[in-house]
């Protein structure tokens, strides 16, 4: 009897240990087979939320302020835990940034606004695969997969997730939480100012 009750507790311990792995690599950033092609990960929203803001969108040099919109930003559970530990992003760390259109309160005197429809992801990947560790996307909305931004679309990103970023090639600051972990853990970039 014993014996089966161990055997049984093996099994399980082993199976447990084996999809705490499993789930914590389907998590990190997936790709086509063989390629950079970054798979949409579908179950992003199930992730940690770091930060949601309005009005903060980027148009490229002498371009109009795009329309008002939501940004909700989102990273996978393991580098979640990971930065809390070291105020650093380990390797295979997936943001993904979901921009919403912008409803408003239709009844008199209302000013409220809430997200509406889905109008496009964006991930930024922390991957040794790529030639400076970081990797830019784009998805439309029904995008199952996408490739790395490239040229000067990426040279953007790049310049402005150098220049403005707390923490490595991250808006940590924008995430008060994990701006505390940085600054206890002494990672915030040498340059950045806080405003």
């Amino acid at each position: 009897m014993k014996r089966k009750i161990s055997a049984t507790l093996a099994v399980a311990f082993v199976c447990s240990v084996g999809y705490a792995l499993s789930a914590q690599q389907s998590e990190g950033p997936q790709y086509a087979a063989g390629t950079n092609r970054l798979l949409r990960p579908d179950a992003y929203r199930e992730w940690v939320f770091l930060s949601s803001s309005i009005g903060l969108n980027y148009p490229p040099p002498g371009a109009p302020a795009g329309p008002q919109r939501f940004d909700n930003v989102f990273v996978n559970p393991s580098a979640y835990r990971s930065f809390l530990k070291t105020g650093k992003w380990p390797d295979k760390t997936i943001f993904v940034l979901e921009f919403r259109n912008v409803g408003s309160e239709t009844s008199a005197n209302r000013n409220g606004r809430f997200q509406t429809g889905l109008q496009g992801i964006e991930a930024e990947v922390k991957d040794s695969r790529f030639p400076d560790g970081w990797g830019f996307f784009g998805f439309g909305t029904n995008d199952k997969d996408a490739a790395p931004l490239a040229g000067d679309t990426v040279q953007r990103c790049i310049d402005c997730h150098s220049a403005h970023t707390a923490v490595e090639r991250t808006f940590v600051q924008f995430y008060p939480d994990l701006f505390d972990v940085a600054k206890r853990m002494g990672t915030v970039k040498p340059n950045y100012t806080d405003p």
